[in-house]
């Protein structure tokens, strides 16, 4: 029922998105999507949790590597991910990490964007000497709030990315993050 829905939600978006559609196109009576949601809103944050699962599996995987030397490798090892999973994973264009159907689908306290930032901050922070502290997730929050939109852009401009934006996000999110850290980040042995 979740690449259902995420082929739908390609083809007409979150609001044309129906648990009547999602039942036909997944091949299964009404009655079993409802069994398993409430409703379309419960669809999508399935759908967004399992996306958000993929992510931090797939970049896990990136950041422990020996090819990532330095945490902002793992930066962009994120950005990378993102992009890619723009390119590549049916649905996630449109919905992203849920906030087109709630701020709040990942948790009910934190918007989206705050629970990927310390999500990051964890990844980072188990591979690299940086600080384990809130100053850390602020500045990565402040820096996926700039790269979403700029993603979300160079989307808009072309199908697959446009790779000058996308070229433009990567570096206005490296300067933020250099600014803010350069000489206060890595940790002293």
């Amino acid at each position: 029922m979740l690449d259902a829905c995420a082929a739908l939600v390609d083809e007409v978006g979150y609001e044309g998105l129906t648990t009547t559609l999602l039942a036909e196109r997944a091949g299964v009576a009404i009655g079993s999507v409802y069994q398993f949601f409430p409703d379309k809103r419960a669809v999508v944050q399935a759908l967004t949790q399992r996306n958000l699962e993929a992510y931090l599996q797939r970049l896990t995987e990136r950041v422990t590597s020996s090819e990532l030397t330095d945490w902002w490798d793992g930066v962009g090892a994120a950005i990378d991910e993102y992009i890619h999973m723009h390119r590549t994973v049916p649905g996630f264009r449109t919905l992203h990490f849920g906030d087109v159907v709630d701020m709040h689908l990942l948790d009910e306290q934190r918007d989206n964007n705050a629970v990927i930032a310390e999500q990051l901050a964890e990844v980072l922070v188990a591979k690299f000497p940086v600080p384990d502290a809130d100053e850390l997730r602020f500045a990565l929050a402040i820096a996926l709030e700039a790269g979403d939109a700029l993603i979300r852009f160079a989307f808009r401009r072309d199908n697959k990315g446009d790779e000058q934006v996308l070229t433009e996000a990567k570096a206005l999110v490296r300067e933020y993050l250099h600014r803010q850290f350069t000489g206060r980040l890595v940790r002293q042995p």
